[in-house]
């Protein structure tokens, strides 16, 4: 236990180069807030921010608190189609690749299972604060559990 603790404790490794962008609704208090999520090429979540809205001004501000969280600048974003997405990318980082089709997204659209699971245990958060400080605390757990890519052998045909 001790190792987990110093583990969420240290400075978080610096995340791959190719991040992906999803936005969900929530239930807080009855009401529905959207929920910005970006996980990394590996799957560990970057950041998460919960706001009223889902359109360009909303998609700019999470891109500037996740440039400014990090302190780096990704090669790759890719995003669902939601056009909010291309608007504030050309925007705060015109620079990065973007890339928005079906089916690439999925690494983020996967991650958002663990805040499900939570949003259907008690019927929904209560406040944005207590969204944001449970996700925000919790997100950074399961890659502890998940084996890394380079720690997996190949897998061998009989």
């Amino acid at each position: 236990m001790r190792q987990v603790r110093a583990g969420l404790r240290r400075r978080p490794a610096r995340p791959g180069g190719t991040w992906h962008l999803d936005e969900v609704f929530i239930t807080i208090n009855g009401g529905q807030k959207c929920l910005w999520r970006t996980v990394d090429q590996d799957g560990n979540v970057l950041d998460i921010l919960v706001q009223n809205r889902r359109n360009r001004a909303a998609a700019r501000r999470f891109f500037r608190l996740l440039l400014k969280g990090i302190g780096a600048v990704p090669r790759v974003i890719v995003t669902d189609r939601l056009r909010s997405y291309g608007a504030a990318h050309r925007e705060v980082m015109p620079s990065v690749e973007h890339r928005s089709r079906k089916g690439l997204n999925n690494r983020a659209e996967n991650s958002r299972r663990p805040t499900r699971q939570r949003e259907r245990a008690v019927k929904g958060f209560r406040s944005v604060g207590a969204a944001q400080r449970f996700l925000a605390a919790f997100s950074g757990i399961p890659p502890h559990f998940r084996p890394r890519r380079h720690r997996t052998p190949a897998p061998s045909t009989p």
